[in-house]
């Protein structure tokens, strides 16, 4: 494995532009390339021995490597790792791909999932990968909450969120509570609830009953605590996430090598289990802009050799709500993916707005 403290300052300028040269071929061809083709090239004016000589340097700091005896060399993933941080040039989005992702992504009338799905399917067919898309499932907005008293000591509660998905929870009716009181609190809960998140509502709620502000008694409030309380402690914990995964059958298609195949059918098994997809999209949320994991950087993708190129994205209040991106193999385009991931990222804040 590579230095991790190596940078672009430990290679001199003719060791940067032959490293250069060597990871551009790699991701555009897939193919290694040999000393006498980047002799041939115009803006090389060095002796095929000359090359050679760089290259070896280049292998001994584990940059680049050769898959094959006799053949030519490729970046290892610690050398496309520094490509990519130091040299990749980032090309901006075109005209076109704004407007196919435009065009799909801003739909009307659509559910926040239903929003998501368009967008890591759109991510898929305009990369040829596999897009992915998590979002927290408290991130969505409650539009209704109900309280009907069963008998004299339980309580069901059902809350409805803007998308219309409807759950169901039975609590204690310890208070003894009647019907009246109950609407009363149903009341108060979807004054102060309507438009926003599960967590942003308990939080205003909380500071509403430790300031005695409330409209409710001491009865009523414990209810209501108790009522919540049986969200956050179960479906709608913050860890919770939602994940998207489109396009999934890419995978295979990338492939280069019949015995490549076992290494994608690992990744297949880790995106079923998603897990280990989100743990790792869970990471990318902290990050600001874009994020890539390159191989065994990461577990998930150490027998596969794929990379993932991610984002987080935001509601209209800044907060960062999930995480999108593609998975697809090392040997992707990266100048157009970043801006691209980046960009959806962006558009999802209008979208979710």
């Amino acid at each position: 494995m590579v230095d991790r403290k190596l940078n672009l300052l430990d290679l001199d300028d003719r060791s940067r532009i032959i490293f250069k040269k060597i990871v551009e071929e790699y991701l555009n061809t897939g193919s290694p390339i040999g000393s006498r083709t980047i002799s041939q090239m115009d803006q090389f004016d060095l002796s095929a021995a000359s090359i050679r000589n760089v290259m070896h340097d280049l292998e001994s700091l584990e940059l680049i490597y050769s898959p094959h005896i006799s053949s030519g060399r490729i970046p290892t993933e610690g050398g496309l790792r520094l490509f990519i941080d130091a040299m990749l040039e980032i090309g901006s989005l075109t005209d076109v791909d704004q407007a196919a992702i435009k065009q799909q992504a801003m739909a009307n009338n659509m559910s926040i999932e239903d929003a998501l799905a368009k967008a890591s399917e759109m991510l898929s067919g305009l990369t040829n990968y596999t897009g992915v898309v998590s979002v927290n499932k408290d991130a969505k907005y409650i539009k209704h909450i109900e309280f009907v008293l069963l008998d004299k000591t339980k309580v069901l509660v059902i809350l409805v969120d803007e998308d219309g998905n409807v759950e169901n929870r039975i609590i204690d009716n310890s208070e003894g509570l009647t019907a009246s009181s109950l609407a009363v609190a149903g009341n108060y809960l979807n004054h102060h609830m309507r438009g926003f998140t599960l967590n942003e509502a308990i939080k205003r709620i909380e500071v509403d009953l430790s300031e005695k502000k409330n409209e409710l008694d001491r009865e009523t409030a414990t209810l209501l605590t108790q009522g919540l309380a049986t969200w956050t402690s179960s479906n709608y914990k913050k860890e919770d996430k939602i994940l998207i995964v489109k396009g999934v059958s890419n995978l295979i298609s990338n492939i280069e090598a019949n015995e490549d195949l076992d290494r994608i059918k690992h990744l297949f098994q880790d995106l079923e289990d998603k897990k280990e997809i989100i743990q790792l999209l869970g990471m990318a949320e902290k990050a600001e802009g874009v994020r890539i994991f390159i191989g065994s950087e990461n577990k998930l993708f150490s027998l596969s050799g794929s990379s993932m190129v991610v984002a987080p994205y935001q509601n209209e209040k800044k907060q960062v709500i999930g995480v999108l991106g593609v998975i697809g193999p090392t040997r992707m385009n990266y100048g157009r993916i970043i801006p691209m991931v980046n960009y959806t990222a962006e558009l999802m804040k209008k979208i979710l707005g």
